[in-house]
């Protein structure tokens, strides 16, 4: 893939919240997501490119990603980088949220986006399909995302590693172009 124009584009950074490391969510793939999440946040700040980090605030009480819970409150290591944009959203996609996401990327004129964070298959996935239905230029880092095992309406358990496959498949080549961190830090 011949890598566009980065500078023009905002680094979407989906629900990297506390709450996603607790073991009632189950088995997780890539262990190496926090670490490209945490590069590519880096990468995006010291260039003075546009960084928007999305928080999940579930409405249900029990949740650890709600408003009340520990959990919310997004991982440490994205502490240091002060974003452009932070949405708030109680649904999958980031582009249904407050402040209106694709309103302040027109409005800041930028050439697209590129999606990481959790989960691959849930809000990483939906905010690329959204993003691309809206006429975003969508780059999905899915090395840069993890989910977690999941059992179908079947009964058999569908794998993480299985779960992010399908959904590069899904989305490469109609809604996004899948990449790679290191293809976007390059």
């Amino acid at each position: 893939m011949q890598t566009p124009d980065l500078s023009r584009y905002a680094l979407v950074v989906v629900d990297v919240q506390q709450g996603f490391d607790a073991p009632s969510w189950g088995v997780r793939n890539n262990a190496e997501c926090d670490a490209n999440i945490d590069a590519l946040v880096h990468h995006w700040a010291a260039r003075g490119r546009p960084v928007v980090y999305v928080q999940h605030d579930s409405v249900d009480p029990g949740s650890p990603l709600h408003p009340d819970s520990a959990g919310h409150l997004l991982k440490d290591y994205l502490s240091d980088v002060t974003p452009d944009l932070v949405v708030r959203k109680t649904v999958n996609s980031s582009f249904h949220g407050t402040p209106d996401l694709d309103e302040w990327l027109r409005s800041s004129e930028l050439a697209g986006i590129v999606v990481c964070g959790i989960t691959t298959n849930h809000c990483c996935e939906t905010t690329a399909r959204v993003g691309g239905n809206l006429g975003h230029d969508v780059l999905y880092a899915l090395d840069a995302t993890h989910t977690f095992d999941r059992e179908g309406p079947d009964g058999t358990v569908v794998t993480a590693d299985e779960l992010a496959r399908v959904t590069a498949t899904n989305l490469h080549g109609e809604f996004a172009t899948v990449v790679g961190t290191a293809e976007l830090l390059r």
